[in-house]
């Protein structure tokens, strides 16, 4: 086998050590461990290139070393991130029975959950990347991506298990598990068009900033387009994942005075601000406006009128969220993971049950 890339003429005192190969590589030392371990953290390109050189210098993994390093503390972290709202208290109640599920994953797994409740703009990831709190973190909470992929990617350079739930997307830090939000959008959209409605108004940032509200709309309009018809991005309003904001996008939407018969809002909580704004300015609900939301929240069942929307197994995504940390945590292999959708229908889009 031919030299690997930096390995020709390096003169290295004394036995290598995986220092050694993470400066030929040009990668991070846990990256090397990682890939020495076949972890899937690692791109193949990398671990190819990590294994070559490992190879030339005659590496030998420390086997006694190794085990040490990696004594578990039989801790998992579940960092929750709250909305930011004037009095930093909101969280989203679409986790709440996701946090039961996870709760219940741990105790079959022999481990101990630690819940912490962070702002985005705290330094979470230096925090529990760099000590010893526990053996992975499970990430929960939407918020802008882009804004912080970066920290993802700190995590996966300091060697950090984690996982996230989020939209599943190719080339991402990390492993994510999440739901079909392209299917849940197409459900959303293929109902509204069975009640009659074809002015089909977004409420949601449709951005790459909210990938999961992006495939939410993108879902939506593949029902409208196999049928002939589409979403007009005039009739697009962003908004986050809270109850006011939903209300100041319906004000916005009416405020364009364009016509409009359905709102698909990208969340629950979006929803139910906005029938408060519609009917506030007198649109009746279904009749003239039929909503249909995401989540499936408890406010979902007792709005009035009682909300039709796009479902998630949440419980189903804590189990799956704590088996792929502690896969990740033992070195072994895990999957990203989409879960199907399904729809709920209620009065509010104007159908019967």
């Amino acid at each position: 086998m031919p030299p690997a890339p930096g390995v020709s003429g390096m003169n290295i005192r004394g036995k290598p050590t995986s220092l050694d190969i993470a400066h030929l590589a040009g990668v991070s030392q846990p990256t090397v461990s990682r890939a020495l371990r076949g972890s899937p953290m690692v791109n193949e390109e990398t671990r190819r290139r990590i294994l070559a050189i490992a190879e030339q210098l005659n590496y030998k993994v420390d086997k006694n070393a190794s085990g040490l390093r990696r004594q578990h503390a039989g801790t998992l972290a579940l960092l929750l991130f709250e909305d930011p709202t004037p009095d930093e208290s909101h969280i989203n109640p679409f986790f709440f029975p996701m946090l039961g599920s996870i709760t219940r994953a741990c105790a079959r797994h022999g481990q101990d959950l630690l819940i912490s409740f962070q702002q985005f703009s705290d330094d979470w990831h230096a925090e529990y990347g760099d000590s010893h709190k526990a053996d992975g973190l499970i990430l929960l909470g939407y918020g802008d991506y882009l804004a912080h992929q970066g920290k993802l990617t700190k995590l996966v350079e300091q060697g950090t298990p984690f996982v996230r739930w989020g939209a599943v997307m190719p080339d991402q830090p990390g492993l994510s598990i999440g739901c079909d939000n392209v299917g849940g959008g197409r459900l959303a959209g293929e109902h509204l068009l069975a009640v009659g409605r074809r002015r089909i108004a977004f409420l949601g940032d449709a951005s790459n900033h909210y990938p999961e509200f992006l495939d939410r709309y993108s879902g939506c309009d593949e029902a409208l387009k196999a049928a002939g018809f589409s979403l007009d991005r005039a009739l697009q309003v962003d908004a986050e994942s809270a109850e006011d904001s939903g209300y100041a996008a319906a004000l916005s939407l009416l405020g364009r005075g364009l016509p409009f018969d359905a709102v698909f809002a990208a969340s629950d909580l979006i929803a139910i601000g906005a029938m408060h704004a519609l009917q506030e300015n007198g649109l009746r609900i279904p009749e003239d406006v039929a909503i249909v939301g995401f989540d499936d929240i408890p406010a979902a069942r007792i709005a009035t009128p009682a909300l039709t929307t796009v479902v998630q197994d949440t419980i189903r995504a804590g189990e799956l969220l704590v088996e792929a940390l502690v896969h990740l945590v033992n070195g072994e292999p895990a999957e990203r993971t989409r879960l199907p959708t399904s729809l709920v229908v209620r009065k509010s889009s104007g159908a019967v049950a």
